[in-house]
């Protein structure tokens, strides 16, 4: 048991930052009481499953699951699930739980993550239609992905493209809309944008794009249950399943009710350090100053979640630990298997794309590169090229875009001559 006149840390939100975070603690040597509290049924589990192997039906169930079931009682944190945090009162350092509890804090991590979108047309609330955020929503996602099934997705961002994937190897009719030219246009440009739209449309998923939903109708033998989507131009596509995808808004409104300094998210600083000196917040709610990338950001993604939590700790335990890795995803869609690192503003207008390799075979690294600086990278089925490209993005320095782009030359030896 922990000493009862030791420090308590409180991490609200029981997903791969928390489970994480407390780890980090323990690890880091913190033996005080430490309670986390999460507000689904399940122990902490990690997302990326959710649209990849999981839903695919290739990896089994338990090994979503961050640390075994009996890891919390062994390290000594209170697990508290079905429990949602409620209040946050920084006067007297407690947290209010839908129970009813007051748990002291002496520090509180907010780990709260994020939500995902819904739409708002009419027959939205209609049965079948899905979003893929949690484990249950997969579980449920996964009865309906059969032979034949007939899946719209609304969205073609990364997880509605993952999804597309997962049913067309399932044996689903996919169809995808979204609303701008391409898939992932807004994040990868036109020219990488079409490296996903024609991957897709040769797994025979038919991709709409520059299109609106209108309205969800309901099925003619169950008005309870989607049977089709309405398009703003009137064309109806019959649907069985309909998953949204349209992107999430962060869970910052303990946040906001308490008073925290929140904008896009709970603002951090580079220790991850909220507007109030005991409260920290890390994963998909963190807006954080990056210090490389001078600006704050937030990063929705599985490695934010990975590694802010271990710098969350030691700040909290008092060290000046500060969270500088460079944003990074992944993501794998039929034999395409993609990671991408740094981060490009969409204010920067002179921004370029080197190719290095062969785009009609999937199998390059993308530049972007601004002011003869790379920003971020694509790799496209070529591995062990992630040290190089972070070392060229974290070094700021300039490249020779001919060397760059040149697969005889070395990433290391990209750098301009002058």
């Amino acid at each position: 048991m922990a000493d009862p006149s030791s420090p308590t840390f409180v991490v609200i939100g029981a997903g791969l930052a928390g489970a994480k975070a407390a780890e980090a603690l323990r690890a880091e040597g913190f033996d005080g009481r430490l309670v986390l509290l999460g507000s689904e049924p399940h122990r902490p589990y990690e997302r990326p499953p959710l649209s990849k192997g999981y839903l695919l039906g290739g990896s089994d169930r338990s090994a979503v699951f961050v640390h075994p079931a009996e890891w919390y009682e062994k390290h000594q944190v209170e697990l508290r699930l079905d429990v949602a945090a409620v209040g946050i009162d920084r006067g007297v350092h407690e947290v209010t739980t839908g129970h009813g509890d007051r748990l002291p804090y002496d520090k509180l991590l907010l780990a709260t993550g994020a939500s995902p979108r819904r739409l708002t047309v009419p027959g939205s609330d209609l049965g079948g239609v899905r979003c893929l955020r949690s484990l249950d929503d997969c579980d449920d996602l996964r009865a309906e992905l059969g032979e034949g099934a007939k899946v719209v997705i609304v969205g073609a961002g990364w997880i509605g493209l993952e999804t597309a994937a997962a049913a067309r190897a399932r044996g689903a009719e996919v169809t995808v809309l979204e609303q701008a030219q391409l898939p992932l246009l807004r994040v990868l440009g036109s020219r990488m944008a079409k490296v996903f739209a024609d991957l897709h449309r040769e797994h025979a998923v038919t991709l709409r794009c520059g299109v609106a939903v209108s309205a969800i109708e309901p099925a003619a033998a169950d008005p309870m249950r989607v049977g089709a989507v309405r398009l703003a131009d009137g064309t109806v596509i019959e649907a069985d399943t309909v998953v949204v995808g349209i992107g999430v808004s962060p869970n910052d409104g303990l946040a906001r009710a308490c008073g925290l300094n929140c904008d896009n998210g709970i603002l951090v600083d580079r220790h991850l350090v909220t507007s109030d000196d005991d409260i920290l917040a890390v994963g998909d709610v963190a807006n954080a100053y990056h210090p490389l990338l001078r600006r704050q950001l937030r990063v929705e993604h599985w490695a934010t979640a990975l590694y802010q939590p271990v710098v969350a700790a030691k700040t909290m335990l008092g060290e000046a630990a500060t969270y500088e890795r460079l944003p990074y995803f992944f993501s794998d869609q039929y034999e395409l298997g993609m990671e991408y690192t740094g981060h490009v503003d969409p204010e920067v207008g002179d921004v370029r794309v080197v190719v290095r390799g062969d785009i009609p075979a999937r199998e390059f690294i993308a530049f972007w590169v601004s002011d003869g600086r790379v920003l971020a990278a694509m790799n496209v089925n070529v591995w062990e090229v992630g040290d190089p490209i972070r070392e060229l993005i974290r070094s700021g320095e300039r490249v020779d875009t001919l060397r760059l782009g040149d697969p005889g030359i070395p990433l290391e030896h990209a750098t301009a001559v002058l």
